[in-house]
């Protein structure tokens, strides 16, 4: 009779082979050598900007108040502000988002914590005598059985805790994201409000210039009567009213429009827009800015501090992917009571119990590990580029809104003396026309310099308002870094310097 077991002498032979068979093992595990992230985060102090706002007016207060809109004044702007922030379907979007984040969080604790089931059942069974014969058929045989099933695998490499605060920093850069998407509809409402101003203030110039249009024409006809002018002079004055008309009805549609979009900003339907009257005077804010640019402004940022824990949690993803070319180790534990009665389920020769660590460690896996620490590798890259440019655009933002305020502060008024001058030289071509001194071309041509001024200081006045509100936003429209998540973290994570 041959023994299925080896021999003592044998046994201790092996012994010496084990440590350099677990050697060769190891040597033969899957390597990550060779992979490694190549994206570096800017450093802010090397994206100048003191030359661009040298001349800027700069407060240590600068940065707006995250109810920033209020500066302009105007109770109903509040009031629509507050109905869009309260119930707008893309805000809703946002939450479920961060939701979701803190869902995936919650999966990533549970799998570093152990687990324990408890199963219970009753299994009954009747052989035919035919198939086991007469000693088990032809008989009912029932068990009831109740196991407790026990498990954990333990974080030789802090892998599942590096998983877990990648989804942590998920979760801060969601809960940053629900804040950048209220900012960017409080930021819309002001500006469609203010294009509301804008056709309003150009109804207004068009009812100026219908009222110009009528006047002339009288003052034409009379003179046509007197025989003074001419058939031509008529009808080249009676074309200018339609023209006013139809100026006066695009200024309405512009309303209708601007009342429309303030309506579904708010997360309503068309009919809200109805109740919407003419905006207050709106004044520009006067423009402050943070004395420290740009490395205050990246922490008062939302989307720049949420790409800030993009890359953070790119970097530990990077730390799990690692973990996984290690090896692991899984304790798996198993007791019960299984018993052919139920009432003999709590003897101690019903009892049962199993005991299963296992090790196990990658030596060929198709390069599947390989690829998935360069794809967390590609994933950090593309955080770290994500947030590079949101860096660079937020300085652009800035500076492109502080350019755009002082300029159209100039050029406002210059316009306002243009419309003044336009204005003098109406009202005196139009007297001298009475007079018999002036010819109608003259009156047409101040009219027409007239009406263009005005059109383009309206525009400009509403461009300054909009400025005014896109500064409020790039200078990160009241976001308030807090310690729970809301500030970006303070050191740069390093995947590189981890398990290699």
């Amino acid at each position: 009779m041959i023994s299925s077991s080896p021999s003592p002498s044998l046994r201790r032979r092996a012994r010496p082979l084990l440590p350099a068979m677990l050697v060769l093992a190891l040597a033969a595990c899957a390597s990550s050598g060779g992979l490694q992230p190549q994206g570096r985060l800017l450093d802010a102090g090397d994206l100048h900007s003191e030359r661009t706002l040298a001349t800027s007016d700069l407060s240590v207060a600068g940065f707006p108040a995250s109810d920033w809109w209020r500066a302009f004044g105007d109770p109903q702007l509040d009031a629509l502000v507050a109905e869009g922030l309260a119930g707008h379907p893309g805000l809703d979007a946002a939450d479920a988002r961060l939701r979701q984040a803190q869902a995936q969080a919650g999966v990533a604790r549970a799998d570093r914590l152990p687990s324990l089931s408890v199963s219970g059942g009753y299994t009954g069974v009747r052989l035919p005598e035919s198939m086991v014969g007469e000693e088990m058929g032809g008989r009912y045989m029932g068990s009831g059985q109740v196991a407790f099933d026990f498990s954990y695998g333990l974080d030789l490499w802090g892998g599942k805790r590096a998983s877990w605060e990648a989804a942590v920093d998920a979760v801060h850069a969601a809960t940053i994201d629900a804040q950048a998407a209220r900012l960017k509809l409080s930021s819309g409402i002001v500006q469609a409000y203010v294009e509301l101003d804008r056709a309003w203030r150009g109804n207004d110039v068009a009812e100026q210039e219908l009222e110009r249009a009528q006047k002339t024409l009288q003052l034409v006809r009379q003179r046509r009567a007197a025989g003074i002018d001419s058939d031509l002079q008529v009808r080249q004055a009676e074309a200018r009213v339609p023209a006013a008309q139809q100026q006066l009805q695009a200024a309405q549609q512009q309303i209708d429009a601007a009342r429309t979009a303030l309506a579904a900003l708010v997360g309503q339907g068309p009919d809200r827009g109805l109740a919407i009257e003419r905006p207050q005077a709106l004044d520009a804010a006067a423009l402050q800015l943070p004395g420290v640019l740009p490395s205050e402004l990246l922490g008062r940022r939302p989307d720049v501090v949420a790409a800030r824990w993009r890359v953070e949690a790119a970097g530990k993803q990077i730390k799990a992917a690692k973990a996984k070319f290690y090896p692991s180790f899984n304790l798996t534990a198993l007791a019960g009571v299984v018993a052919p009665n139920v009432g003999d389920l709590l003897k101690s020769s019903s009892t049962f119990a199993y005991l299963g660590p296992a090790l196990s460690l990658p030596i060929f896996e198709g390069g599947r590990l390989r690829a998935n620490l360069a794809g967390a590798d590609a994933q950090y890259d593309l955080a770290v580029a994500t947030y590079n440019q949101a860096v660079i655009d937020a300085l652009r933002e800035v500076a492109d809104q502080v350019n755009a305020v002082r300029s159209l502060e100039h050029q406002a008024q210059s316009q306002r003396q243009a419309v003044a001058t336009a204005a003098s030289a109406f009202d005196l071509a139009g007297q001298r026309y009475r007079a018999g001194v002036g010819n109608y071309l003259d009156v047409l041509s101040a009219q027409s310099q007239l009406l263009g001024a005005q059109q383009a200081l309206t525009a400009l006045h509403a461009q300054q308002l909009l400025a005014a509100a896109r500064l409020s936003q790039a200078l990160g429209g009241g976001f308030e870094p807090s310690a729970d998540g809301g500030a970006a973290p303070a050191s740069s994570s390093s995947p590189v310097s981890t398990h290699s």
